[in-house]
């Protein structure tokens, strides 16, 4: 949850040196808990303390090989100079190829903004969208930034809450209540972080009408489109296929274990994708020549390595839902996506806050609350399971020895 400071409050920089005023959005840029959390583990661990950590969502795995060498190999054949700001050819064509092929649908390099990282196309999204006063459509628990960046661009946040009955999905009744002549996006992330939850064809195809009908862009966040289980994933794109108001955002971070590359990309129509390869041009020029070469292999290189990732994953995930089912005052539904659960800890007596303290305190047990993911979070906590199953079964036993057996 975005957290601004009061306002009239100094600004201080390190060493106590009063800074200079900065400009008022500053005040309501957030953050992400998750690297706040990982910090305070990090200082337990230099006090000689064991802390297993479950707060950060990046998986635990290499990047395939063939990745690497297809970037060392880009770097010798001389991709270190400046490209095109909507990405190379290579990469854009290959991007086309993977989305016949997983969604169903075609699209054209024309359409695709190549970026460092996913968090950009947030950023333009929100920026070339929404004016001060206009309304943004989020689930919440929802990833934070997009409420950070929708205060930073003088928008208001509606948040959708996501409730345990419903599976924690957001649902086209409840969209279609917070509709207003203000409303210009909607923002949906499936599957979800930090719910793993999953969106049903009938939540999509309800959501995209909606949108249609009212003339609302819609950003679809899918960069865990490929971290599926139990569920099939469906696009809010499949309804205009990106040429009208859909735009989708993928990377490759969490698909190929590429948290560090820092690579990732917007699919829409082409006017909108000259507005995004502006914003490019005015915040990073371009994204690294050579990455872009070696996610273009990722994409059209055999998908073992990727699907057995998953495999894991599937793994893991029945592992922590089990042992936490466990555990005295905690209830946790099994994700269908992602790598998260999202269990509620109400049964404990505790905030998710205080729960938070007292598991990386004195349990040496590093996880998110559920405040850290939007407002509605104070009875469920965040556990990234993209760890070893034996630190998985060793850091779950250890909550219910503090908490006790259900």
């Amino acid at each position: 949850m975005i957290r601004p400071p009061p306002t009239g409050t100094p600004s201080w920089a390190p060493g106590g040196i009063l800074m200079k005023p900065l400009a008022k959005r500053m005040e309501v840029l957030g953050t992400e808990s998750a690297f706040e959390v990982l910090a305070q583990a990090r200082a337990l661990e230099k006090q000689g303390k064991k802390i297993l950590h479950f707060e950060i969502g990046e998986p635990d795995f290499q990047t395939d090989p063939v990745i690497r060498f297809a970037a060392i190999k880009a770097l010798i054949d001389d991709w270190t100079h400046y490209v095109p700001a909507p990405g190379i050819d290579m990469l854009r064509e290959a991007i086309c190829e993977y989305i016949e092929r997983d969604r169903g649908f075609k699209v054209t390099p024309d359409m695709i903004v190549v970026t460092p990282g996913a968090k950009p196309i947030i950023f333009h999204s929100i920026m070339t969208t929404v004016d001060p006063g206009d309304e943004v459509i989020m689930q919440d628990p929802g990833f934070p930034i997009y409420e950070s960046v929708t205060l930073f661009a003088g928008g208001v946040p509606k948040m959708i809450p996501l409730l345990e009955k419903n599976q924690f999905r957001m649902t086209p009744e409840q969209v279609n209540e917070a509709v207003t002549k203000k409303t210009k996006l909607i923002i949906l992330n499936s599957p979800n972080n930090p719910t793993g939850a999953v969106s049903t064809k009938e939540d999509i195809k309800g959501i995209a009408e909606i949108a249609h009908d009212n003339d609302i862009w819609i950003l679809s966040d899918e960069v865990y489109s490929q971290n599926l289980y139990d569920a099939k994933f469906y696009t809010v794109a499949s309804r205009d296929h990106c040429q009208e108001n859909t735009i989708l955002l993928d990377g490759f971070s969490k698909t190929y274990a590429m948290t560090g590359w820092r690579l990732g990309y917007g699919i829409m129509n082409k006017d909108m994708a000259k507005k995004f390869a502006q914003m490019n041009i005015n915040t990073i020029s371009c994204t690294s020549a050579f990455s872009q070469v070696a996610a273009a292999t990722a994409l059209r290189m055999d998908q073992t390595s990727a699907k057995a990732m998953v495999a894991e994953f599937r793994r893991r995930r029945d592992v922590i839902v089990k042992k936490l089912n466990e555990v005295k005052g905690f209830k946790c539904l099994k994700p269908e996506g992602a790598f998260y659960v999202y269990p509620s800890i109400e049964g404990t007596g505790k905030n998710s806050r205080e729960l938070k303290d007292i598991l990386l305190n004195e349990v040496g047990v590093a996880a998110l609350p559920g405040t850290a993911f939007g407002h509605t979070g104070t009875k469920n906590m965040r556990f990234s399971y993209a760890n070893s199953l034996k630190n998985i079964e060793e850091g779950m036993d250890k909550i219910k020895a503090k908490f006790g057996a259900a």
